[in-house]
C-alpha cells in the first residue's frame, strides 16, 4: 500500500513540477512579445510563432491545473 502512496506522490511531484515549468516558459514568452511589441523592427512572423506557442503553453497549463483538481463526483 506504501508503494502505490508513493507512487501517487511522485505522479504528482512530476506534474507539479511540469505545471511550474510551463508557467515559467509561459512567462517568459510573454515578458519577449511585450518586448517585441514595442520595437518597430520585429519580425512579424517571429512574433507570431511566440504568441502561438504561448497559447499552447497555456493550453496546456489550463489542461494541467484541470486534471490535479479532484472529481467531486467520485
Amino acid at each position: 500500500m506504501i508503494q502505490d502512496s508513493d507512487k501517487v506522490n511522485t505522479a504528482l511531484l512530476k506534474r507539479l513540477e511540469k505545471l511550474r515549468a510551463l508557467r515559467i516558459e509561459h512567462r517568459d514568452l510573454d515578458d519577449v512579445t511585450t518586448r517585441l511589441q514595442l520595437d518597430v523592427c520585429v519580425n512579424e512572423i517571429q512574433l507570431r510563432r511566440l504568441k502561438k506557442r504561448k497559447l499552447l503553453l497555456k493550453d496546456q497549463i489550463t489542461r494541467l491545473e484541470s486534471e490535479l483538481i479532484p472529481d467531486l463526483n467520485a
